[in-house]
Order: C-alpha cells, then structure tokens, then sequence
C-alpha cells in the first residue's frame, strides 16, 4: 500500500497506538519513507513500543511538533523490527532529521 500523500514529506506524524483497555494514545514522532513503509524509531522500553507489541493496529496522521493533527488519519499495521533489519530504518530517519545522528540512544537500542 502507497504512503498516502498527506503524510508524504511532512515533519511529523502523529502516531496513535493503542492501549489493552483500546483507548487511543497519541504521540508525534519522526518518521522517515522507504520502499512504501513508515520508519519509526524509540526505545523498547517505551510506552509506544510496549502497545505496538500488544497491538499492531495503528494509526497515522501528518501533525505539528507538539501532536496537532493537520490532516486524515490512515490505518496500518506496525512491526517491530528485528535488529538485523534496523539499519536501512536508521539510515532513513538520520537522512530526513541531523538531531537523529547524535547518539541518544543506549546500546540496547541502537
């Protein structure tokens, strides 16, 4: 499925993940294209990771820094990638945004 085009090029999407009890969470992030997938990155001991791994139902919508939703939101499916397919994910988001090549991340999860 194409990325669709209202989420194409933005600086933010706001992702909306899903808790056990399936009230809503929203969260801007980054996010970066490739190959017709949206790439995420967090920590896996995040709040956004722990609901993707129990719900990979999500949400998207192009949105501002602080969460305001601009446009549609999309459904999809979230995956949690194994770490041997990270690179072409890191690759694309410290592409698109230069603060995501400063090392914040711990070695856990790089």
């Amino acid at each position: 499925m194409p990325i669709p085009k209202e989420v194409q090029a933005q600086k933010y999407i706001c992702l909306i993940t899903f808790r056990k009890n399936r009230a809503a969470v929203n969260t801007p992030v980054w996010f970066a294209e490739r190959d017709d997938k949206l790439y995420v990155q967090t920590r896996n001991d995040s709040g956004k990771y722990k609901r993707i791994r129990n719900n990979p139902n999500v949400r998207v919508a192009p949105c501002t820094i602080r969460g305001k939703v601009i446009g549609p939101e999309f459904a999809g499916k979230a995956r949690i990638l194994p770490p041997e397919q990270w690179q072409p994910a890191k690759e694309a988001i410290r592409g698109k945004y230069w603060l995501a090549r400063l090392p914040f991340w711990s070695s856990k999860n790089e």
